[in-house]
Parts: structure tokens; sequence; C-alpha cells
């Protein structure tokens, strides 16, 4: 079964006005200006992909209705080959550096993937069970500090603060009088 993908290059239909496609597309993604912005770069972009022909046609009518001119293009059925080297010797986790560690090389499927090729991007192995994934860490040392001067109170004691004496003032109450 043929796949599909919907690729937009920013092209209008023929007679549109571009302020009014942008509003189109806006709404037909929900998407705010810049995203929309995007679109119109001028660079092949795809905007689904993995379609039958009838789902394609329908996305590709819709994108016409809004005024962006879209095509359908068939997707490559090839599969991407991923190239191994040598594998690591049992017991080196942890001992190579990053950059004598192995590399997966990838060969791209077209343009948009050959971007990709240069990512450093290291082949991890899988270390055994049980053993120790972190490297030792150093004893931490006390801290050379010298605390002579420094004494115990016994409990209980007065550690010098002020005590504020409660001054209590009695209000004047000789204008009352109780009626009864």
């Amino acid at each position: 079964m043929s796949l599909y993908e919907i690729v937009f290059s920013g092209e209008c239909v023929p007679g549109a006005s571009l302020d009014q496609v942008k509003s189109n597309l806006a709404t037909l993604f929900k998407a705010d200006a810049q995203r929309i912005e995007l679109l119109f770069s001028g660079r092949r972009l795809v905007l689904k992909n993995n379609l039958d022909a009838q789902a394609a046609e329908k996305y590709r009518a819709a994108l016409a209705r809004a005024g962006a001119m879209a095509s359908i293009d068939e997707m490559a059925q090839e599969i991407e080959e991923i190239i191994m080297t040598a594998p690591a010797a049992a017991g080196d986790f942890g001992q190579k550096p990053m950059a004598a560690a192995r590399r997966a090389e990838v060969v791209p499927r077209d343009a948009y993937m050959a971007a990709f090729v240069a990512v450093d991007a290291p082949d991890f192995a899988i270390a055994e069970v049980g053993a120790d994934l972190q490297e030792e860490k150093p004893a931490v040392r006390a801290p050379n500090l010298d605390l002579q001067q420094f004494s115990l109170a016994p409990a209980g004691s007065d550690m010098g603060q002020l005590r504020h004496e409660e001054s209590i003032q009695v209000p004047d109450i000789s204008h009352l009088r109780v009626i009864g």
C-alpha cells in the first residue's frame, strides 16, 4: 500500500489574497500568526504524512479551499539504514572518554534527514545487572574550624537577653459611677 504526504511550499491558489490565505490557514490549523508565517518561508514543508490516497486528497482539497496550493507526494518506502561500529569490550563502562565511545552512523533517506547526519550521538552500551553506574565521589572532609572560643552554658541559665519589665498602667476609673 502506498503512503502519501501533503507538501506545502508557501504558494497560494491563483487569484487568492496572501493575507486572506494566511487568515484561512490560521483558522484551519488553529495557529497564531507567527506559526503561519513559518509556513510561508518558501521551504518545502511536509504538513501531514503516512496518509492513504483518499485521506491525502481530502487534506489537499481542504487546503485548496483555504487558498493554499499543496501537493500530494508519494512517500519513499525505503528503510533507514543504520551502520554500527565495533561493540565495546566487556567491562569498559565508564572507563572510556566520551570522544572514544561508539557512534551510530546514519545513512539519510532524503534531503531533510541529511541535516541530521553530523549529529554527534553516542551509542551507549548496557551495563551488567548490579553494576555501579555512578563514579566514586571523594570523601567529604570536615571543615577546619577553630571553635575553642565558644562554650556551652548550663541549661536554664540567662544567656544575656534583656528582660523587659512589664509596666501595667491601671486606667483611671474615678469618673465612673455604678447606678443601681
